[in-house]
């Protein structure tokens, strides 16, 4: 029996870096949008508001995404959203600047969402394959 031509490729890195870079860009941005928001672009009260302290939560788990620790990916992957509800409640209730602003925290929300998904999704792959060449190189006879 030959394997498949998916099943005989070495597990790649690439989707795994893809996505760490695409979380960690999305998460800085969400924090850099969090801050802008609520301090220059549109604050609440003229001089900025005390809202900006959202930005903080998210400044958490910046040090498990940059040292590549799944188990952040998977709790951002929930904790993500209550800023997209954010979003969306802001999105449909302010007037523009904020409510562009706020469209924009939707769409960082979704896409850090789907990055920190996929990266979990890819680990767990290349970990099952790599076992599974693990428990093939072992179990091969000796000569």
């Amino acid at each position: 029996m030959t394997a498949s031509p998916a099943n005989s490729l070495p597990p790649s890195n690439s989707g795994v870096a893809a996505t760490r870079w695409l979380a960690t860009g999305s998460l800085l941005a969400l924090i850099v949008l969090c801050l802008a928001w609520e301090l220059v672009l549109a604050p609440v009260r003229p001089g900025g508001s005390w809202l900006a302290i959202k930005a903080l939560p998210l400044c958490i788990p910046l040090a498990g995404i940059l040292k590549n620790r799944m188990y952040t990916y998977r709790w951002v992957s929930l904790v993500i959203w209550l800023y997209f509800t954010e979003g969306v409640v802001r999105g449909w209730g302010d007037k523009p600047p904020s409510q562009w602003l706020a469209w924009g925290e939707v769409a960082l929300c979704l896409v850090l969402f789907t990055a920190c998904t996929l990266h979990v999704r890819v680990r767990q792959r290349n970990a099952r394959a790599a076992a599974a060449a693990a428990e093939a190189s072992t179990a091969a006879p000796a000569p």
